[in-house]
């Protein structure tokens, strides 16, 4: 299962698995609008998080939306999937028709592959993606207007920034989806999901083969969970998006947390790429 579906929510029972893609925040609390540039994306038939860094450009995870198809159309002249994002702390507990939502092209790193790389099993290498909010191709996609993040976005990372940071550094995560399980009387089911929720973890060691492209955070406290894959990894205290959610080393969400570093030469160059292909800028 790559991510949460909207429509039939009992295919988490099949989760059980060594990796689980990542989701949303667990252990947390409710994030208001402290990171009100964190949006909550779906392409009518699944969901996940992703970080507003300009008005027309999203970063995301791969996974989320690469091998299904949108109910919302394609780019007229790139092909790419439309998919939409809303900024409402709420997510999708707001009714549609009151909720505030925008549209995008969706375009994830062409080299991204489940088991192509070494470690774990090889989980989503180059799992990320970028949405530009721009008409090229896209007769609904428009700029995110400032109002919608309270004139808040994410930033970049610096090249090699993980690279430079002390075990323990905290980390902020933040994510709409599963926040937790309702146990007893046969098998774990879904509990609340769908509000943007925050907490934080730690950075621990990673002396992998993975290392260089996925970060390890300690989820004692706070985790991340199904359903919302892409959102940020965010050095602690700052709006530097280090990584994105990509896998998790518990079926129930208790395990580790994986997430594709952005501060790579390769990640930072195909974000950058896409941003001036297709029209996004910073």
């Amino acid at each position: 299962m790559h991510k949460l579906t909207l429509l039939v929510l009992a295919v988490l029972a099949t989760a059980l698995a060594l990796t689980s893609p990542a989701g949303a925040v667990t252990g947390g609390v409710p994030d208001g609008n402290n990171h009100p540039y964190v949006g909550l994306l779906d392409n009518g038939q699944f969901a996940c998080s992703g970080t507003l860094i300009s008005p027309t450009v999203l970063i995301t995870a791969a996974h989320c939306f690469s091998d299904s198809e949108s109910r919302y159309g394609t780019n007229t002249i790139t092909g790419a999937p439309i998919v939409r994002v809303t900024f409402d702390p709420r997510g999708f507990t707001v009714p549609g028709a009151q909720r505030a939502s925008y549209f995008g092209s969706y375009y994830f790193n062409p080299d991204f592959c489940i088991g192509c790389a070494p470690g774990l099993p090889g989980f989503d290498r180059n799992d990320v993606a970028v949405v530009i909010f721009s008409s090229f191709g896209c007769s609904v996609c428009t700029p995110i207007p400032a109002s919608a993040t309270l004139g808040q976005y994410g930033a970049l990372p610096t090249l090699g920034l993980v690279d430079t940071l002390p075990q323990r550094t905290p980390v902020d995560i933040v994510g709409f989806g599963v926040q937790n399980f309702v146990r007893g009387g046969g098998p774990p089911g879904v509990g609340d999901i769908f509000t943007r929720f925050y907490a934080q973890a730690t950075l621990i060691a990673s002396n992998n083969s993975i290392s260089d492209e996925f970060i390890k955070l300690h989820a004692n406290k706070g985790g991340t969970c199904f359903g919302d894959s892409g959102g940020p990894d965010l050095l602690g205290g700052t709006n530097i998006i280090l990584a994105v959610n990509s896998f998790v080393t518990n079926g129930l969400c208790a395990g580790v947390t994986y997430s594709n570093r952005i501060d790579t030469a390769e990640e930072l160059a195909f974000i950058n790429s896409v941003i001036t292909r297709y029209g996004g800028s910073l």
